[in-house]
């Protein structure tokens, strides 16, 4: 019996940085989940909650730091 992949969910609102995390993730053995902005970071599904989270600092909106804050009060990630 194989055990889940962590999984690590990347916010950035740059797609190039979205490709380049998820795919040196993935080759690494992780589990994956991408968004493009913080307030998407934050719709999580209690069932599978992320290992980690990468978030970007400069994202329109909701920012890295903003979204860590809410995530803090949500999550023991």
């Amino acid at each position: 019996m194989s055990e889940a992949k962590p999984h690590i969910r990347v916010a950035d609102d740059d797609p190039r940085i979205q490709k380049l995390l998820a795919t040196i993730l993935e080759q690494s053995g992780y589990r994956v989940t991408v968004t493009g902005d913080g307030e998407k970071a934050l719709d999580l599904d209690p069932d599978d909650l992320p290992h980690l989270f990468l978030l970007d600092i400069s994202m329109p909106g909701l920012d890295g730091l903003e979204v860590c804050r809410r995530l803090k009060s949500r999550t023991d990630t």
